[in-house]
């Protein structure tokens, strides 16, 4: 477990994931056990969504590729990097081929392995700063390389009735709860607003769109994602890609707090 400190701000990262963001006394983020999810943070990629209508199926110039929902990034383990008292980096690295041990099977997926015909490095950095947390990912791999991201942050609810606040529209948890496991599409923007018993603002760079889902009312993940899987069939999920370049791909995502905002 690695912990970060600044100010009255503090942070807990498990194996890579953001377990705790704390200002003040105030705690932001769902936590493990608690009705809703078992996880509080988690990435998408090299895909978002889910692939069972297609075979578990997805088409790259590489052939077909072996995945199950929301990529196999997650079924691998995050190696400690560096750390300081108030940052810490951490990497996955795959080589191309390499089966992944599906977690999901027996039980919710037929498919025992995961494979993708490319090699990659992912990078998760946190930097904790005054009243906010920034966490930048950096993907890097070879060249052509088609991949989507997605950001799965589950936040603690404090109140009874939370609103998320786009440019465009003020969403309510009642709407979240109604759309289900497809997640609500909230697209062609880079901020939102969580206004609960303290307003915390999600900025990104890099991702375009967020989604949001949730099954109870004590938690809500705003999710920043480069591609809403559900805009298409699922065997056409590949629409959705970006591509590497010549040079690593970097997304950001910043936590600003407004502890005095409610």
């Amino acid at each position: 477990m690695v912990q970060l400190k600044h100010g009255n701000c503090s942070v807990r990262i498990d194996d890579g994931e953001l377990s705790s963001f704390e200002v003040g006394d105030h705690q932001y983020i769902h936590q493990k056990g608690s009705p809703g999810w078992s996880s509080s943070d988690t990435e998408m990629f090299p895909i978002i969504g889910p692939v069972n209508e297609a075979g578990f199926r997805v088409q790259v110039p590489r052939g077909n590729a072996i995945q199950d929902q929301h990529g196999h990034l997650r079924e691998l383990d995050y190696e400690l990097v560096s750390q300081t008292a108030d940052s810490a980096v951490f990497i996955k690295k795959y080589k191309a081929g390499t089966p992944v041990e599906n977690s999901k099977f027996p039980d919710r997926s037929p498919k025992p392995w995961q494979i993708w015909p490319y090699s990659f490095q992912f990078e998760k950095s946190f930097l904790l700063r005054e009243n906010q947390l920034e966490i930048t990912f950096r993907v890097s791999g070879e060249r052509d390389m088609p991949f989507m991201l997605g950001y799965h942050p589950a936040f603690k609810m404090h109140t009874e009735n939370p609103t998320i606040v786009t440019p465009t529209r003020t969403i309510t948890l009642d709407e979240v709860l109604e759309v289900g496991s497809r997640a609500l599409q909230v697209a062609d923007t880079n901020t939102v607003i969580l206004r609960d018993k303290h307003e915390i603002t999600i900025e990104t760079e890099g991702f375009g769109h967020f989604m949001c889902w949730t099954e109870v009312r004590n938690m809500v993940c705003i999710e920043p994602i480069s591609f809403y899987p559900y805009a298409v069939e699922q065997r056409e999920i590949h629409l959705g890609f970006e591509h590497l370049g010549d040079t690593d791909r970097f997304f950001k995502v910043v936590l600003k707090t407004n502890p005095q905002k409610s």
